[in-house]
């Protein structure tokens, strides 16, 4: 059984958990029910995400289970988490205890200084490679939706959250069960772009 911790925050950008949470409560599902999802907070209160999105944490840092997976979310509120010691000192200690540990999109800025990310090649928002960089003792990875260093898998922004799942849970559970989360989820984003096509006929 495994059981995958969501961070969520104040700001946090609604779909580097929410596109995650889908490939990962669907993997349970297929699964039968042998896995689980939480959403871990610092406080029990409702969380108010970057777009208005308001959720309700499972846990807060002191009462949840032990996590298999951990995952952490980017968004604006990055940019006060990444000061708060609560936040950054839970997932130091959730890291340690983790046998994988993921981020999404800024939610790199966080494992960083929190410590998992340190001397590890990563990936992040391409807005925020730069900043990333510039905190030193990383490598940021430019070129690659999400990167896997030993247990680390980090990924780009926002909608690369769902690939990097997908790829967490073929690590897991094997290519044949993602394939099978992918269809479910009619994840199939090729060519990724439509807008330019001519709409259909109405009928």
């Amino acid at each position: 059984m495994t059981t995958y911790g969501l961070l969520v925050f104040e700001g946090a950008e609604e779909l580097d958990f929410v596109g995650p949470w889908e490939v990962l409560t669907v993997s349970a599902a297929l699964r039968e029910g042998a896995d689980s999802a939480v959403l871990v907070a610092e406080r029990s209160d409702p969380v108010r995400c970057a777009k208005g999105m308001r959720v309700l944490p499972d846990h807060t840092f002191t009462d949840h289970p032990p996590l298999d997976v951990l995952l952490v979310p980017g968004g604006q509120g990055t940019r006060r988490e990444v000061g708060n010691p609560a936040t950054t000192g839970w997932i130091r200690k959730a890291a340690a205890d983790a046998d994988w540990v993921t981020s999404v999109c800024t939610g790199s800025l966080l494992l960083h200084e929190a410590g998992p990310a340190r001397n590890r090649r990563v990936a992040t928002h391409h807005a925020f490679e730069d900043t990333m960089e510039a905190r030193g003792e990383v490598t940021v990875v430019r070129d690659a939706r999400y990167v896997v260093d030993g247990n680390l898998v980090t990924s780009q922004g926002v909608s690369a959250g769902i690939d990097m799942a997908l790829w967490l849970v073929g690590r897991l559970y094997g290519r044949d069960h993602a394939r099978a989360v992918r269809r479910h989820l009619q994840y199939e984003p090729a060519p990724p772009y439509l807008a330019d096509e001519p709409l259909p006929a109405a009928g």
